[in-house]
This record gives structure tokens, sequence and C-alpha cells, in this order.
């Protein structure tokens, strides 16, 4: 199966989540920020990085590009979206996810490995984990704080929708210890810490990120 990663000016992350595609059996295709069409991809990864030097806000120029438009439309009909760290930023400034990232509390970047919950195996990415296991993901971010008013937590609690809780103590001060959370129907999903960055033990912590990948290609086979 064919999954597009993103590339805007700022993109760390590209080369790793198209490597963890490829590691998972899928095809990586890549997407470029001006780009205004999908190439027929099954799926869309938004990679991590400082996409337009993270002016304005972090994500907020990059959810306006001309290729997110395609994605928006997309998703709206079903295909699955997977944003890691900037990318989740930006999937919550294109109004893809509720809520927003903010400073990390005590304003200090963190980049450790991270111990993650998975609190839902419902969605189009985490299928292939169970509810209450434990991954070891990298976490690398200065603005990784999920804030939401108190009517979108209670919302995102009441239907299921937070995917990934940090275990083990939070981290940046994320509300609800929430890591990661999915768009009403599963298939969109953003978290902050680096699955495509745990693919394989030599080269990460673990190879528990791979999962969000292996699933994907099993929803959207299955679809």
């Amino acid at each position: 199966m064919r999954v597009g990663v993103i590339t805007f000016p700022g993109t760390l992350d590209d080369v790793d989540a198209a490597r963890a595609v490829r590691y998972a059996g899928g095809e990586p295709v890549a997407l470029w920020h001006a780009d205004t069409g999908l190439r027929g991809v099954g799926a869309v990864v938004v990679p991590g990085g400082f996409s337009y030097g993270d002016y304005l806000r972090a994500g907020a120029i990059a959810a306006r590009a001309p290729i997110m438009t395609s994605v928006i439309e997309a998703a709206g009909r079903g295909l699955p979206v997977l944003g890691i760290c900037n990318g989740f930023q930006i999937l919550c400034e294109a109004g893809l996810l509720p809520g927003a990232l903010v400073r990390n509390a005590g304003l200090h970047f963190v980049c450790r490995d991270q111990r993650l919950h998975v609190a839902s195996a419902d969605t189009a990415w985490t299928r292939d984990y169970a509810v209450g296991q434990e991954i070891l993901v990298p976490l690398k971010s200065g603005e990784g704080r999920f804030v939401a008013d108190a009517d979108t937590l209670a919302r995102l609690e009441g239907e299921g929708r937070v995917v990934f809780r940090y275990a083990g103590g939070n981290p940046n001060g994320s509300l609800a210890d929430i890591a990661g959370i999915a768009s009403v129907d599963g298939r969109v999903v953003g978290l902050m810490p680096h699955p495509e960055h745990a693919i394989d033990p030599l080269f990460g912590p673990s190879e528990e990120g791979l999962g969000l990948f292996t699933s994907v290609l099993r929803a959207v086979a299955a679809a």
C-alpha cells in the first residue's frame, strides 16, 4: 500500500517516517507542501520537525499549505492520517483534531525515551496494539503540552478518543496525561512522541512504534 509522507520547509523526520512505512511493508510516497494532490495514496503521515520555522505558532503556517487542503478533504472521506509531533500540531491547527499544543510546563525542551499507555486500539493506527499495553518511544518537543477546554476534554474522554497517555510521569504538563488523540471516526490520529524512531532496536529504544504503521496497512486493506 502507498502511504504519503509530507515534507514542509523545516520538516526533519520525513525520511524516518518513510523508513517506518517501508519497515511495515508499505510503499512510502513523497508529498511536497506545495502539491495539490495526494498521488493516489491510501494514507498520509504528517511528520515532525519545525515546519516554516514554527513562526506564528507551531504548525500554523503548514496547516494552510496547499497539500493540507487535499489532506483535509481526503480525511473527510475517511483517508487515514497520522500527525507526529509537529504533525500533531499541524492537524490541530488545520481543525482535523481538537485542542492545541503549547509550550511545555517549565518551558524546557524535553528529549527522552518515553513510555506510553495505549488507551485505544479502535483507530486505524492502533489496531495492532492492545488497550493497556505500554510502548517505549522517543519524545522530543518544546511545545508538546496538550490543552483543551473542559467540554472538549470531556468529549474526548467520553468518546474514547484519547489514544495514548504518558506513563511513568507526565513529561510536559499535558492535560490528563494525554500524548495522543483521534478523530471521531478513528481515522485521524495525532501524537507528540515519535513512533517512527522506535521501529528497530538497533536505531531506537525499541521496535514498539512500528505497530502504528502496520496497523494502518491492515486498516486500509480491510476497508
